[in-house]
């Protein structure tokens, strides 16, 4: 059964990928994200992790399909209403295929069904949570600060472009 939704949630997802880069309009294009997302977070409760699951939830398809949803309506980008047309299946029939070709790979690969690395008794004692916590800010917390540190240095470089003045066009053509 476990094989039926994964089959089911990496057709969803790779066709919603595919509708996210091919249609048009960018509403459209955002909703088709947002079908991605919610697809992508079925993975995770097929692994058995809800944290996850919850996270991709809510932050992802919530809170920054939201931001981008929210700057396309700012932005006010006047396009033509176009369809999808029947050209876009000279692509989409080999991304599928390619796609059904690496299901199937997966499915019948010797690493299916490993095991992570963290004991399967602590994270029922401690919970999905804490397991995650523990293995982050112990393994891997140099990583975890490095992030922290680029994330700083991007928001400061929106800030710092965003006070900067804009130069003026003096010049005369």
């Amino acid at each position: 059964m476990i094989a039926v939704f994964f089959s089911y949630f990496a057709f969803m997802s790779i066709a919603a990928a595919v509708m996210t880069v091919a249609l048009k309009n960018p509403v459209h294009c955002g909703l088709a994200l947002l079908a991605l997302l919610l697809h992508v977070s079925g993975f995770f409760v097929l692994l058995n992790a809800e944290f996850l699951w919850a996270v991709q939830v809510i932050v992802y398809a919530g809170a920054i399909l939201v931001l981008y949803l929210f700057v396309l309506m700012l932005l006010n980008l006047k396009t033509d209403e176009r369809y999808f047309h029947s050209t876009y299946l000279y692509f989409l029939t080999p991304a599928v295929l390619g796609s059904l070709y690496v299901i199937y790979l997966l499915l019948h690969s010797p690493f299916a069904g490993a095991k992570g690395g963290a004991p399967a008794v602590a994270v029922l004692q401690d919970g999905d949570t804490a397991a995650i916590g523990i293995k982050m800010f112990s393994d891997y917390l140099l990583q975890f600060e490095i992030v922290g540190v680029f994330l700083l240095g991007a928001i400061i470089g929106a800030i710092v472009l965003a006070k900067t003045p804009k130069p003026l066009n003096l010049r005369k053509d």
